[in-house]
């Protein structure tokens, strides 16, 4: 995204509209009216460091080990009547650890983003009776 921004500056520095700089970095206008602010305000070392994208964490590392050490416990251990992990009992642990509650979709895509291979092992299974 970076690269974007400076292409984005280039645009700017030589009088490119709003609408051209984000139909030719097929990026949303409100990118570019973002990134157009930031440039008028402080020029290309302005968009250089625009930030990380997205939500910022609401939990600590300490937080995410204090989770992931309760997790290693297991259901049963923390109060739950079996011994398998769903996406909303991880919901549960998580924000009694961190007081911050997540949907279970927001579990899920992180579970798939921080542990690609292990996505499935940690979803219930069901077994298919053999006929």
């Amino acid at each position: 995204m970076r690269e974007r921004r400076m292409r984005a500056a280039e645009m700017f520095d030589r009088g490119g509209r709003q609408a051209e700089v984000a139909s030719e970095l097929e990026v949303s206008a409100q990118a570019v009216s973002r990134w157009y602010r930031l440039w008028s305000d402080g020029g290309r070392e302005a968009l250089a460091g625009a930030g990380r994208a997205g939500r910022m964490r609401e939990h600590s590392d300490e937080q995410l080990a204090e989770v992931e050490a309760e997790l290693t416990k297991g259901p049963l251990a923390k109060g739950f009547a079996t011994e398998m992990w769903t996406l909303a009992r991880v919901r549960e642990v998580i924000e009694r650890v961190t007081g911050v509650r997540y949907s279970v979709t927001q579990i899920w895509t992180t579970h798939r983003a921080t542990r690609p291979g292990a996505a499935a092992s940690a979803l219930p299974t069901h077994k298919r009776s053999s006929t």
